[in-house]
């Protein structure tokens, strides 16, 4: 981060902090010495910030430690773009064939960036393009392939309101900015956003050489080299599932969430047997009242019910065609430009960029994102089940909603309810950043431990806890 910005924006909460710094701790759980960091903005002042474990053999998780941040990425992108449409350099509602001509091919020339941003365009299958894991790294390739693609319906599409682009979506709206800049991404970027936050030095898509060695690598790696990592083509790129050892599951129990989570595995299941009890005309006071033992696998599913993922759609999705899986650790793909999936930044950097949103897109009294703009960016466009996730993402422009059960809570206040305004974007390894404008609020959380977010709940924690511990001080 820069240092002219870094120490005029803190004003930490010490019994926050302290709070945080517990949790995170404790949610380390079995996977040391890999760690994390988060970052806790409000009214935009960082309040808190708190880091474990170790990001490199030899280098200390810190709030400012580059990480590679998967999806959570997207929501740097999106916000420049929101800062481009604020400039008028674009707007929401007109064909993206517009800006940038090629991309008109094969049905493609009324798509607009409205469709795109809340993945309505069917343009979400990165197998529907010739294209392996090496071809992704080049950037002027992927564009002409992106331009030149056909929209896919995902299957069972009348099943679904959205189906998320996890990777072409990066390459259409990288595509636009370079089409209305003038300017290679990395610069406009650096120009539109990353350097008016101060901010510029820690937040990448395309890591500088002399950045790389800088950037978190997963615990499994902290002995290899670059050179026998890149031998190893047939190594293993999924994260291990693991059984949760009993201090897991201890650590669950003693989280501030965990009544949360265990009254909505109550309520979830009640509802489930009194419906199926009805044909049979039993009495729905009998139903097991025993509070539940959460596991990650239990606490996962109150988040994403991962019944309703699509596999087909998924794996369309995500995962590139080629015989070898893309390694996002290696330092060739941390080089490259892949929007959509290898952002690089600092929970202090992306904490950052969602304080200027739960600011209303205004920064240190600069407007980064007018008013008009940013109604539209935090206005939900899609309601129902999205095709690639499973769940609800009420996908507003670029952003989906903010995962919590404590903002829904029948005993939370609804009108400082989250549900209501809470926006972010989480990434496939369990990061996650996000903004809430009514608290005027951000929070940011890296990591490298080894998982998806699919079968972790770190997040989710961090989550709960930080918005039931900031009602304290508000």
């Amino acid at each position: 981060m820069d240092h002219n910005t870094e120490n005029s924006n803190i004003s930490i909460n010490a019994d926050f902090q302290n709070k945080l710094q517990q949790l995170l701790t404790d949610l380390q759980l079995d996977d040391a010495p890999a760690g994390g960091a988060v970052a806790v903005y409000q009214a935009g002042q960082c309040i808190a910030q708190a880091s474990t474990g170790m990001a490199r053999p030899d280098m200390p998780w810190q709030p400012d430690t580059l990480a590679i941040n998967f999806s959570t990425g997207k929501g740097v992108l999106a916000t420049l773009v929101h800062v481009l449409v604020s400039q008028q350099l674009i707007e929401y509602d007109k064909p993206i064939a517009h800006y940038w001509p090629e991309f008109a091919a094969n049905g493609k020339d009324q798509i607009t960036l409205r469709q795109v941003m809340s993945h309505q365009a069917d343009l979400f299958s990165i197998q529907s393009i010739d294209v392996d894991s090496e071809t992704v790294l080049d950037w002027d390739t992927m564009l002409r392939h992106i331009a030149a693609m056909s929209i896919t319906s995902p299957e069972d599409a009348t099943k679904y309101d959205s189906a998320y682009s996890a990777l072409v979506y990066g390459w259409v709206l990288g595509g636009v900015v370079d089409a209305v800049t003038n300017l290679s991404f990395a610069e406009a970027l650096r120009q539109y956003l990353t350097e008016p936050l101060g901010i510029a030095d820690s937040c990448y898509f395309g890591v500088p050489d002399s950045k790389v060695d800088q950037v978190a690598k997963l615990a499994k790696d902290f002995e290899e080299t670059e050179d026998t990592s890149s031998q190893l083509k047939s190594r293993r790129q999924k994260p291990t599932l693991k059984v949760d050892s009993q201090e897991t599951l201890r650590t669950y129990a003693s989280l501030p969430s965990y009544h949360y989570w265990q009254q909505k595995m109550l309520n979830d299941k009640r509802a489930a047997e009194t419906q199926s009890s009805l044909d049979d005309s039993l009495d729905s006071s009998d139903i097991d009242n025993v509070q539940p033992v959460l596991n990650t696998a239990r606490i996962n599913s109150l988040y994403f019910n991962t019944t309703q993922l699509n596999l087909k759609n998924y794996k369309a999705a995500l995962i590139p065609a080629g015989k070898h899986a893309l390694d996002y650790h290696k330092r060739q793909t941390l080089q490259a430009v892949i929007p959509a999936a290898n952002g690089v930044a600092s929970a202090k950097a992306l904490a950052t960029i969602y304080a200027m949103l739960a600011n209303g897109g205004v920064w240190q009294g600069k407007t980064l994102i007018d008013s008009a703009t940013f109604e539209q960016l935090s206005t939900p466009q899609v309601e129902g089940l999205d095709a690639v996730m499973p769940a609800a993402m009420k996908w507003r422009l670029g952003y989906h909603r903010l995962f919590s059960l404590y903002a829904n809570n029948d005993d939370t206040d609804k009108r400082m309810s989250s549900d209501l305004s809470g926006f972010g974007h989480m990434g496939y390894n369990g990061s996650v950043a996000w903004c809430d404008p009514e608290r005027q609020l951000s929070f940011a959380f890296i990591h490298n431990f080894d998982t998806t977010m699919l079968n972790d709940v770190r997040q989710f924690a961090l989550t709960e806890a930080v918005l039931s511990w900031v009602e304290e001080i508000l």
